[in-house]
């Protein structure tokens, strides 16, 4: 196998101790690093799935990975790429038959529920392709076994490294502008990177969306790896411009938000963005399509050799076949669509439909992950459309249920304290837009859209929200959850919605303000919508003070404390409620109070910052400055109304 470059899977399935002696006979009669990868301890080298991206770099020569009591598909994938030409990767699963209705507790992970479920599309689509790829060895309890030899192939020539060199030279030219490299995974696209870095005579910066993913750049740049997280080097970059750095080095670039990346590459003289375009890391073709079409000088360069075993690796291939690497193939017919609801169950009916409808998703959407396949066959409340004409995918709808918590319940959520699993925007209008009812509520969350590139701007995605709302029996509302630019707004309104809820800080996932809207279904839906819109416009008076963006919100003049306002503040007073979704009511508070108040109208009217309030007030830090906003809240609500307020107290009390 090494002389062929090539990797090869064997799968062992039985009883949990059979299956750990057959490993260790195998792990006995081949020499190797064997690493395992399991949640439980075993002997020699060991790593627990949620660990592995700590070893991403390293190379091993043979592993076993432990999927008897739950399938991280992540993990697998990475762990496959750090094998060397000649491994095994051996494969531990649960009995055959016994295996698809048996507890996944990777589920926990991905199902909002308390309890391990079992998994039987996502096992059922791995049983098929492992059967069908004579390549794979099946090594089952009870049944013989028969090791099939691999058919003739050329002795391997290794070419990744002239390849990479050939790159390396022309980027070491390379004059001022954006250099772009993309790669599948275990192509040395990240090594390339640091290469550069170490041999550049001038210095390198490096961004990346997390520092544990650049490892093997910091191995191969050594000395010269100055890694900085995106928003931090854009926050310092934006108050001065580095004067003596040569090239910024983004590695996964495609998993930065786009309106970060903008403003980065314009504070450096070159830059370089490595995009894995397959894999666990995430989807790049989108990237390519998307951002890099803003980009009209950039200079693009692509590694397609791997590193470490030869093309058409069979453990690369049934990976890639288990877990959806490929990308989507582009829909070419023309015509009026089919719009066809579809569920988890129907993997098992329509495979090919529902395969395709997941690499559009994972195509238009950078940071999708096997752990959203996981999602999409197997978690509780999905639901899809698909618009399609003679099979081919030209647009995809996910669908969430949120929802349906007790009275009880959604009130502890409102009150700050219990934030149960699931539920994005149900929770989230509880707990930070005050609207304990949203979670109370039967509803459908929009978790993702997409369009094929050759169909957009043709009212499709609009279509696929009217075709959506034939599904919606028993719903009070559908919901959705963006990062809020004016176009994308423009498309929600268009298709009925209204803007409920925008935060007042950029998320790191987007670079956009947080926005939530509702379409209402039923007349209790309409009554909550008209409240979350009201309520909007009222705190926007507070909440444009701390957002640098025109948002379509107009303002409410009616800024008088209300009875709305009362039950804000007693959460916030009484309970748990976060400042951040009180800030508005407790603005109105001071000013209807008398109170000297210098913890909330220091950070409220005089805008100090955290520390500047503590030091003045002499508090250790924020969790007592927060203490302080919540007496003070208390005490002005007191002397305003001490009948109204302990009444609300005591409320407040009953819910925690």
């Amino acid at each position: 196998m090494q002389q062929k470059g090539v990797r090869r899977l064997l799968v062992i399935s039985g009883e949990t101790d059979w299956c750990q002696q057959q490993a260790e006979q195998w792990m006995q009669s081949l020499a190797g690093d064997w690493l395992w990868v399991s949640e439980t301890s075993q002997p020699g080298l060991c790593c627990a799935p949620g660990k592995l991206r700590t070893l991403l770099g390293q190379e091993f020569r043979h592993a076993v990975f432990d999927a008897r009591a739950g399938f991280y598909a992540e993990a697998f994938a990475a762990l496959a790429g750090t094998l060397v030409a000649g491994s095994w990767l051996v494969l531990l699963v649960p009995e055959w038959q016994s295996w698809p209705d048996q507890p996944d507790n990777d589920s926990l992970r991905w199902n909002d529920a308390a309890e391990a479920i079992a998994t039987p599309q996502f096992v059922h689509h791995l049983q098929q392709q492992l059967l069908s790829d004579p390549r794979v060895a099946l090594l089952r309890q009870h049944n013989a076994f028969t090791l099939s030899p691999l058919p003739a192939l050329p002795d391997w020539q290794p070419d990744a490294e002239r390849q990479q060199q050939h790159i390396l030279r022309s980027l070491l030219d390379a004059p001022p502008g954006v250099s772009v490299l993309t790669a599948p995974r275990g192509r040395g696209k990240s090594a390339l990177a640091g290469m550069l870095a170490h041999r550049w005579p001038g210095k390198c910066w490096v961004t990346a969306p997390a520092k544990v993913s650049t490892a093997v750049l910091a191995h191969f740049a050594g000395a010269a790896f100055h890694f900085f997280s995106p928003d931090a080097l854009l926050a310092s970059c934006e108050q001065q411009l580095p004067a003596d750095v040569d090239w910024l080095l983004i590695d996964e670039a495609a998993a930065i938000p786009a309106p970060l990346l903008q403003r980065l590459i314009r504070c450096f003289p070159r830059v370089l963005l490595t995009t894995t375009v397959q894999g666990y890391e995430g989807t790049g073709r989108g990237f390519l399509l998307k951002f890099c079409a803003s980009l009209p000088d950039a200079r693009f360069w692509t590694l397609d050799a791997p590193l470490r075993w030869a093309q058409h690796d069979p453990l690369e291939n049934i990976i890639d076949a288990c877990l959806l690497f490929d990308e989507a193939t582009e829909c070419k017919v023309a015509g009026e669509p089919v719009f066809q609801p579809l569920e988890p169950a129907d993997w098992q009916t329509q495979p090919q439909l529902l395969t395709a409808l997941y690499q559009l998703l994972a195509s238009a959407h950078y940071r999708t992950s096997p752990l959203d396949l996981r999602r999409m066959m197997d978690a509780q409340g999905m639901h899809f459309l698909a618009a399609h004409y003679q099979q081919q995918i030209s647009g995809a709808l996910w669908l969430v249920d949120e929802g349906g918590l007790s009275a009880e319940l959604a009130a502890a959520v409102w009150a700050g304290k219990r934030r149960p699993r699931g539920n994005l925007v149900a929770q989230s209008l509880a707990a930070h837009a005050g609207l304990d009812e949203a979670a109370q509520l039967r509803s459908r969350r929009i978790s993702r859209i997409a369009i094929a590139p050759q169909h957009r701007r043709r009212g499709l995605g609009r279509q696929l929200i009217k075709q959506s709302l034939a599904n919606t029996r028993g719903l009070d509302f559908l919901s959705v959850s963006f990062g809020y630019t004016a176009e994308l707004w423009q498309f929600w309104q268009a298709c009925g919605f209204q803007l409920v809820r925008i935060g007042s800080q950029r998320e790191a996932s987007s670079g956009c303000y947080a926005a939530m809207a509702l379409l209402p279904l039923s007349p209790a839906g309409a009554a909550l919508t008209a409240r979350a819109v009201k309520r909007l416009a009222r705190d926007y008076h507070w909440l444009r003070q701390h957002i640098d963006q025109s948002v379509a919100i107009e303002i409410d003049p009616q800024q008088s404390f209300n009875a709305d306002d009362w039950q804000e503040v007693a959460g916030f007073a009484f309970a748990f409620r976060p400042f951040e979704a009180s800030g508005a009511a407790l603005e109105r508070l001071l000013s209807l109070s008398t109170l000297a108040l210098p913890a909330l109208r220091g950070t409220l009217t005089q805008r100090l910052t955290d520390a500047e309030l503590c030091q003045k007030l002499a508090l250790p830090g924020r969790k007592s400055l927060i203490q302080r906003w919540r007496q003070e809240a208390g005490e002005a609500l007191l002397t305003i109304d001490p009948a109204c307020a302990e009444a609300w107290r005591k409320r407040v009390i009953l819910l925690q």
